[in-house]
């Protein structure tokens, strides 16, 4: 308009960043500026980058789970008013051979990253509680503890020298020690939490999940109680996947998901579809109309997660006339 002067507002750039993370450093890719900046893995390093986008509009921050070194960059950008999404790094990988960037460097992920916040949109979480983290922690030790203690048993079945037996032996004590050590610890941190107390409460009172399972669910799925029946078979992957092209219906089979926690319900599904009245009628039907046993299980599994949810999101019991 005539006469009038320009506006001193400046319009700020809608950018996603993609952050490659490693133990000591963030490799950092501005998409769609093509800036790139590689910070400290500390506080310091966190507060630098927050400066550096300043005068930008950060729609999406995307970075992949890396164990524990990516929780300090999540829950700072997180408090700091960033959207940040942790995306599963074989999904991000799939999608860099996608789009073509086969090479694979810290730049090249970063980049990649910022991408993939920019076509996919994956959903942005705020970073679990610490007490879940710890949680999660000690149920990662303890899960990997179990898979040794299988594997040195299997090894003492197939073992005749004596002296190694005698070895094995003693690597089992000490495993069967860490194993009941961690459990320990696990129930004494959710005991002294009033709210995952009374989670493990809710959960165990369900026929059929034990204190393994139920630990599973607290520590894994921390959404558990606010999620819908098709988000939470989504999540822990026992929602059954189309495969079907034109006029092929193909047969439909669960992918995906979290499979510590969904190897969890297996064994509580065994025992429910034994014990518990109405998931014993359910899984009884299944067979009766010619599901096979696996797929009559992985339906009962579904059940479990989908009660284990409603149960927790209503903040009761289980009972028989509600299951």
């Amino acid at each position: 308009m005539q006469g009038k002067a320009p506006s001193q507002q400046s319009v700020r750039t809608q950018v996603y960043l993609g952050i490659d993370v490693s133990k000591a450093r963030l490799d950092v890719f501005i998409h769609p500026l093509g800036r790139m900046l590689a910070v400290s893995n500390d506080t310091g390093g966190l507060k630098r980058l927050k400066k550096a986008v300043a005068d930008c509009d950060v729609a999406l921050v995307v970075m992949e789970a890396t164990g524990k070194f990516h929780r300090l960059a999540h829950r700072f950008l997180h408090d700091s008013g960033f959207r940040v999404a942790v995306v599963n790094p074989a999904r991000s990988r799939k999608f860099a051979d996608a789009v073509g960037a086969l090479a694979k460097t810290d730049a090249i992920d970063a980049r990649v990253l910022a991408i993939l916040g920019e076509s996919l949109r994956p959903d942005a979480a705020p970073p679990a509680p610490e007490i879940l983290e710890s949680l999660q922690e000690l149920t990662r030790g303890r899960d990997a503890a179990v898979e040794n203690r299988t594997a040195v048993l299997n090894q003492i079945g197939a073992s005749k020298t004596a002296p190694l037996i005698r070895e094995l032996k003693r690597q089992l004590r000490a495993l069967e020690t860490a194993i009941a050590n961690l459990e320990a610890e696990i129930r004494r941190r959710i005991d002294a939490d009033p709210a995952l107390a009374r989670r493990f409460e809710i959960l165990t009172s369900i026929p059929g999940v034990g204190p393994c399972a139920a630990v599973a669910l607290i520590a894994g799925v921390i959404e558990l109680g606010q999620l819908s029946a098709k988000e939470i078979a989504m999540i822990v992957g026992l929602a059954p996947v189309a495969d079907d092209s034109g006029q092929r219906r193909g047969t439909r089979a669960i992918r995906g998901g979290r499979a510590h926690v969904r190897a969890a319900l297996y064994m509580p599904a065994n025992s429910a579809a034994r014990h518990n009245p109405d998931l014993k009628a359910f899984y009884d039907r299944l067979i009766a109309s010619g599901k096979k046993p696996k797929v009559a299980i992985t339906a009962v599994m579904r059940k479990l997660a989908i009660l284990a949810n409603t149960l927790v999101g209503q903040n009761r019991l289980w009972e028989p006339h509600h299951a």
